[in-house]
């Protein structure tokens, strides 16, 4: 076999593994047509909703996002590399895909992404591709100069997609602004210690805003991953209309 064609092979094979490892997409349904979302990796995942590519810290480079469209609109959370990962960002097509992001990451991004950016505050939102798109705030509790998510440095995103309302929490504890959600029909929620919080808090926070659907994510800390079977356990405990989604979030992509 010409070294060509055996070349070939091995890159199909190679994508074929990666979409073998990675969780199925799942579909919801809004006014405005579907909204599909597939996990990637740690704190990333890709939406597409009214014909539009979402991408969500894209991390884990080009081999995380085989087979996947190039994104119309990218969401980076905060300025850690497994949010903003530059090499990530590299490997990608993204050169017309607007990026937003919270001041800290602008701040940190290189040169040749500036014109792409669309700067949200905490409180900010902006209106994209039929979107509406707020920053939420994340933090560390205690609040604290020396914490690794200071109070308003980073965004968690709220998206409200053919009146289907999307949270995705960044890295964040059971803060008051979470817990204060109201009408969320969709979830993203981290639970990795020492970084954000651990599983109790987590379904405690999730127990107040009420999602109709939540999947945790970001759950790999130090040293172990977040048990995700007690944070479900804990949330149906109390409410049985939570629906909690456990998916692999850290499918291999060697």
């Amino acid at each position: 076999m010409a070294k060509k064609s055996i070349l070939t092979l091995l890159l199909i094979l190679s994508t074929l593994f990666a979409f073998s490892q990675r969780p199925e997409a799942d579909t919801f349904k809004t006014k405005k047509g579907d909204l599909t979302i597939q996990p990637i990796l740690h704190g990333t995942l890709v939406m597409q909703f009214n014909e539009k590519i979402i991408y969500v810290d894209p991390y884990g480079g080009a081999k995380a996002f085989e087979g996947m469209a190039k994104p119309d609109l990218i969401l980076i959370t905060d300025i850690h590399g497994d949010h903003l990962n530059e090499g990530t960002l590299d490997a990608l097509e993204i050169k017309d895909a607007p990026i937003i992001v919270p001041q800290a990451v602008a701040d940190k991004i290189s040169q040749k992404y500036q014109d792409q950016l669309h700067i949200l505050a905490n409180g900010d939102h902006k209106k994209l591709f039929g979107m509406d798109i707020r920053a939420i705030p994340m933090y560390n509790l205690p609040i604290a100069d020396d914490a690794k998510h200071v109070k308003g440095r980073g965004n968690g995103y709220l998206l409200e997609m053919g009146k289907k309302n999307v949270y995705i929490s960044g890295d964040t504890a059971g803060i008051e602004e979470m817990r204060n959600l109201k009408h969320i029909d969709i979830a993203f929620v981290c639970m990795n210690l020492p970084y954000t919080m651990d599983v109790e808090e987590a379904a405690s926070a999730v127990l107040d805003f009420k999602p109709g659907v939540v999947y945790p994510y970001h759950y790999r800390g130090n040293p172990d991953m977040s048990d995700t079977q007690v944070f479900r356990s804990l949330v149906n405990k109390e409410n049985t209309d939570i629906e909690v989604r456990l998916r692999n979030w850290y499918p291999s992509y060697e």
